[in-house]
């Protein structure tokens, strides 16, 4: 007890508010200072002691406010390790992956095990639209109440990418603590959550997704009250066909029994599989297209397309404050997505053949949505109708 004023979690959310409040001064712990000047418009003070305050408010020595960070200065062009140009093959998984980004759609891959589903999860970091300020300003405010807010990197400017381990509990997860702190699926917000091996993952804990996954927030309840935290993110999920991996790998045999394979693809609840929007299989490339030496579309290229499609979406929700077409409510679909009859009897055809939900009828026009919006077509066409269909499971 020697008076030190010691940092704290949540300074940014804290100076975010008394900016909000209009109040022009606020006084943090010296550790704080850089953390809370990215906010602009008020002066930050930061003090080491209650001394140091003390003489400050009674003009006896006058601390110098903390300069202010240029927030845009913060936003760097980012190195990404994994390109999808270093991918071979997997035309169809590459594409999944771009309608994704530009659309903020749930994805899950289905393949044995080194068909490259963790390669191509780690790519999607790559192709990933730039933050905007707001956005930033929103991750960095969950990082910041959690504690996972670096000192020398105030502000969080690249979508987070979360990987969390099939044996992680709910609480690391979801959130939560005597204190809760945002877990896992918060710390993905406005990023990518990748869950590998997903069917690996205890069902309580996977069941912990349905209300984020439709609604893009997570409650968590304690005796002292309920908290909301954000968590508007992208789902990438991967998984084997079957415990030994081996199911849909025309070169391997599958050791499993037929009910084996049913019983691991259950793992996956039909709620749960029912809000991932683009379902896809991930077969293991033969040895004569890894040596190929032609690549493909590098993430820069990729990246261009799915900047447009978003700022498409941005001007289309300009009065709503949503961002992209995934966050689409059902009066939204009404409004910007009409569909021609030829595009209407095609949907109602893969509806009933494949016995889809209502829920997987609204995703799948949201998906076209945006594979029109990559097009630069305002309109959804039959031809992209087509192309959602071909995202989903045939055994649904």
């Amino acid at each position: 007890m020697d008076g030190s004023a010691r940092p704290v979690q949540g300074v940014l959310p804290i100076a975010l508010m008394t900016k909000k409040k209009s109040f022009s001064q606020i006084y943090v712990p010296m550790e704080n200072a850089r953390e809370a000047s990215v906010v602009d418009g008020i002066e930050i003070i930061p003090i080491k002691n209650l001394h140091d305050l003390c003489e400050h408010l009674i003009g006896q020595e006058i601390t110098s406010p903390f300069p202010q960070i240029n927030q845009e200065e913060l936003f760097k062009n980012s190195e990404f390790i994994v390109d999808m140009a270093h991918i071979k093959g997997q035309e169809h998984a590459k594409r999944a992956l771009e309608i994704a980004a530009a659309g903020g759609h749930n994805v899950i891959m289905n393949g044995p095990p080194g068909s490259g589903k963790t390669l191509l999860a780690k790519a999607m970091a790559s192709i990933l639209p730039k933050l905007t300020l707001s956005e930033a300003l929103e991750i960095t405010k969950i990082f910041s109440i959690s504690g996972n807010l670096s000192k020398s990197n105030p502000l969080i400017t690249e979508r987070p990418f979360r990987s969390p381990h099939h044996s992680a509990s709910a609480v690391s997860l979801v959130g939560g603590g005597s204190y809760p702190k945002p877990g896992e699926i918060s710390l993905s917000h406005r990023g990518v959550l990748f869950l590998d091996e997903f069917a690996e993952f205890p069902k309580n804990v996977m069941e912990n997704l349905r209300q984020p996954l439709e609604d893009g927030v997570v409650t968590v309840s304690r005796a002292k009250g309920t908290l909301n935290f954000p968590a508007r993110f992208t789902l990438v999920a991967a998984m084997n066909p079957c415990p030994c991996g081996n199911a849909t790998d025309p070169e391997k045999m599958c050791s499993c029994s037929p009910s084996q394979v049913v019983n691991y693809q259950r793992k996956i609840s039909g709620p749960i599989l029912d809000r991932i929007d683009l379902q896809i299989e991930v077969p293991r490339l033969k040895f004569d297209k890894l040596q190929e030496n032609n690549s493909g579309e590098n993430s820069a290229e990729i990246r261009a397309r799915i900047e447009i499609a978003r700022q498409v979406q941005r001007e289309r929700f300009k009065d709503s404050g949503r961002i992209t077409n995934s966050e689409m409510s059902s009066n939204e679909i009404k409004n910007f997505c009409p569909l021609s009859a030829e595009s209407l009897e095609l949907l109602k055809s893969a509806v009933t053949k494949m016995g889809l939900s209502a829920r997987s009828y609204y995703r799948l026009i949201k998906i076209s949505r945006t594979i029109a919006d990559l097009s630069g077509e305002k309109d959804i066409l039959p031809m992209h109708i087509a192309e959602s269909i071909q995202y989903r499971f045939k055994n649904e």
